[in-house]
């Protein structure tokens, strides 16, 4: 008996060690390697590396809440308002041989009533907004991006909308010269339909039509930008293309093409002295034919109004012998940056500009004057809480054609309370 149990046992020990050897003599699977997240710091906070490449992505956004005012220049119109917007910007950059690569698109959703006072009730718009997207390479430039007319970096600080060219975006494609030491100069292209006033015309109670764009804004400046702050000259030329063609009874014949411009010049000065982060601005443009570059956008109510009082805003009025005249106009615009505390900042800022048109049009020449301020809490990074106050004036200096007399003006105040989260 005891002969058997120890067969039986030497026979599992002997079955044991030959099914452990050829276990060890399988092929092992090994594991995948974890992609983990790596931080990119080459370009700043908040990039990283998309997994598998050389490329460093940023995701960042913004949430911003405001409740307006506006006095209002009708029973009609709305006095107050809500508006909220949703920002979405991804930031890819790649470090090539030739140089940086770097392609953004910022997309932003609106919703709310459009700027009370402006007569309309109850108008709630819901849209959405490609804002950005872009392609940088070296020095090329190619996309929606601000337009290179204005100075990116002027520590301007305000809600409202003052009379100059405020960094809008417009579609373009541009070459930027680097001469070091701060110094740079470009070249762009960009899309003038962004950048009509619209036309006028002798005998139609509404807007002329601009013609087909036959050739885009060609804009250029020279900047400095350094540790004391940034200064920029720009300017712009604009093609004013009338579509309608003028008729002397049986005769018919189409508006000479005419050209616009446009030259600004700004100067951002940063005040340490004062304290940590306080900054002045000045800026100042002049336009003949291309009044878009002082308000800072196309305008398709061809007029600035406040309260009751309206001014024409017009590149050119085509009176009945088929003769184009352009408006002028020019703005001085500045600002000054204050920290109270680390958390609490004000900006005082203002504007004044001055349209003219020739004798040979029934437009009215108007001044325009804005100025404001408000006050931003900043209670934790990326948080702003802030209130506005700015007051308005517009003084037209001849008759206007609506039942006005002469010299008159109006006066109005507009007002906003925002919440904003950037991330």
């Amino acid at each position: 008996m005891k002969l058997v149990k120890s067969l039986i046992l030497g026979s599992a020990a002997g079955f044991a060690a030959v099914a452990g050897a050829q276990a060890a003599d399988l092929p092992v699977k090994k594991a995948a390697p974890v992609e983990y997240v790596k931080v990119c710091s080459t370009y700043g906070a908040g990039f990283f590396y998309i997994p598998g490449t050389d490329t460093c992505l940023r995701v960042s956004g913004r949430v911003r809440a405001d409740y307006r005012y506006n006095t209002p220049g009708t029973r009609a119109s709305d006095a107050v308002g809500f508006f909220t917007r949703g920002r979405i910007q991804l930031d890819a950059r790649t470090n090539t041989a030739y140089g940086l690569l770097r392609s953004v698109v910022r997309y932003e959703l609106n919703r709310g009533l459009g700027f009370p006072g402006s007569g309309t009730n109850g108008t709630i718009t819901n849209t959405s907004n490609l804002a950005q997207a872009f392609v940088q390479f070296g020095g090329l430039t190619a996309g929606r991006v601000t337009t290179f007319f204005d100075n990116g970096d002027l520590p301007t600080g305000h809600m409202g909308t003052l009379r100059f060219s405020d960094s809008p975006d417009v579609d373009l494609i541009a070459y930027t010269f680097t001469f070091g030491n701060g110094f740079s100069a470009t070249l762009s292209l960009e899309d003038g339909i962004e950048r009509r006033a619209g036309l006028l015309r002798a005998g139609l109670t509404g807007p002329d039509v601009y013609g087909g764009q036959r050739a885009p804004d060609v804009v250029g400046n020279i900047k400095y930008a350094g540790t004391w702050g940034s200064a920029q000259l720009s300017a712009a030329g604009h093609q004013i293309r009338v579509a309608n063609p003028y008729a002397i009874g049986t005769f018919s014949d189409t508006v000479d093409t005419e050209y616009g411009y446009a030259v600004q010049a700004n100067v951002g000065v940063n005040l340490p002295m004062l304290a940590p982060g306080d900054a002045l601005w000045l800026n100042a443009v002049y336009a003949n034919g291309a009044l878009a570059y002082i308000t800072g956008g196309s305008s398709s109510s061809l007029g600035l109004s406040t309260g009751t009082v309206s001014g024409a805003l017009v590149d050119g009025y085509v009176n009945a012998n088929g003769n184009l005249s352009t408006g002028r106009g020019w703005s001085i615009a500045g600002g000054l940056r204050h920290y109270w505390t680390q958390s609490i900042r004000q900006n005082v800022f203002g504007s004044y500009a001055r349209v003219t048109y020739s004798g040979a049009t029934p437009l009215a020449d108007f001044n325009e004057l804005r100025v404001g301020t408000n006050v931003f809490w900043q209670p934790v990074s990326g948080l702003d809480i802030g209130v506005e106050a700015m007051y308005v004036k517009l003084d037209p200096r001849t008759f206007v054609g609506t039942g006005l007399p002469i010299n008159s003006a109006d006066h109005a105040w507009e007002g906003r309370v925002r919440v904003q989260r950037d991330f």
